[in-house]
């Protein structure tokens, strides 16, 4: 289609093994027209010999860098000249960098800056600054085909050779390996961030009546979370790992799917505990801050968008037996009416 967005591809052979060559190209290919496919390495060494066997089958395009100094990633300065050449050229809308380095978080942000798509893939240990900086990131070890069983041997031998080599890949081994055999830590956003962020944008953003739709909150879950896939906690749909959270309910209207909240009625136990609270600090009434905590620490589900108030004194204010004064400009309190 004329209309479809050109992206180059910039792979980090350094940083990236060959196995993922399949997961790369498909996932850019779902975005637009490969325009470029370029890899850039030592090929002078041995531990590149794994992705020598993937260059002619997908056309890819070598670019030598040697390693001018023992333990250093020469490769960089090589990927990122070439993308501001790329880019200055005008000839594409997008890039995909493919590494697991945050020395591209600059590289990532300066593409945006110029109003283009940086979609970054790495490996799940890649730092969440570089991850930030791109409009999507994607884990290649969290959505690699299960069926790329050669590109995976080829991999495994490359990192036995890679063990051996004098070459740069084997040199980062050794000088970097404390650092990295440490750092087993994944970037891929938590769970419980994903349930709070989809509650916050629904309550936000959908029709009373309707809610959200489904297209437009995972558009809008992944501008905030630019690391969200769905396969990085197993699931393959969208929709399906939607059905994980208990307080959404979706529902066809037409040909969309619309999401919406559980929304609770007011809760009588909860009203009954402020009340409470405020009655016993008498006549000298309570802070509204020290309340809002107290509740907080007692009930820690409770939020006060959940029952349509965009703030906590808004809530207060709705139930008939309190009151909410100024004790200062800067202070209020809440009193038993």
């Amino acid at each position: 289609m004329a209309d479809e967005k050109r992206f180059a591809i910039l792979i980090d052979a350094d940083n990236i093994a060959p196995k993922y060559i399949n997961s790369i190209l498909n996932e850019i290919s779902d975005k637009g027209t490969i325009t470029y496919k370029r890899v850039y390495c030592d090929w002078t060494g041995q531990a590149a010999s794994g992705w020598k066997k993937v260059l002619l089958k997908h056309s890819l395009t070598p670019i030598q860098q040697y390693s001018y100094t023992y333990g250093k990633n020469a490769t960089d300065s090589a990927m990122i000249i070439d993308a501001m050449d790329i880019l200055y050229g005008g000839e594409v809308d997008g890039f995909a960098l493919c590494s697991s380095d945050s020395d591209f978080t600059r590289l990532a942000a300066r593409l945006r800056e110029a109003g283009k798509t940086v979609i970054g893939l790495g490996e799940s240990k890649t730092p969440s600054p570089f991850c930030a900086a791109c409009n999507e990131f994607k884990f290649l070890d969290r959505i690699i085909d299960d069926d790329d069983e050669d590109d995976v041997k080829d991999s495994k031998q490359v990192k036995a050779s890679g063990k051996k080599s004098d070459g740069k890949a084997g040199a980062k081994q050794t000088s970097k390996g404390k650092k990295e055999d440490k750092d087993d830590e994944t970037s891929v956003t938590p769970l419980d961030k994903i349930a709070a962020a989809l509650k916050d944008i629904i309550l936000a953003n959908s029709n009373e009546s309707n809610g959200i739709d489904m297209g437009e909150l995972g558009s809008r879950l992944q501008k905030r979370y630019p690391d969200f896939d769905t396969r990085n906690y197993g699931y393959s749909k969208f929709s399906i790992f939607l059905k994980k959270f208990d307080f959404l309910t979706m529902e066809h209207i037409g040909t969309s799917i619309n999401v919406m909240l559980n929304v609770p009625t007011a809760d009588a136990g909860i009203e009954s505990r402020i009340i409470e609270m405020v009655r016993s600090h008498g006549d000298k009434g309570i802070n509204l801050g020290s309340l809002s905590s107290d509740i907080k620490n007692e009930f820690p589900e409770f939020n006060p968008k959940e029952y349509g108030y965009s703030k906590f004194e808004q809530y207060i204010r709705s139930i008939d037996a309190l009151d909410v004064k100024n004790s200062t400009p800067l202070n209020k309190k809440v009193y038993i009416k």
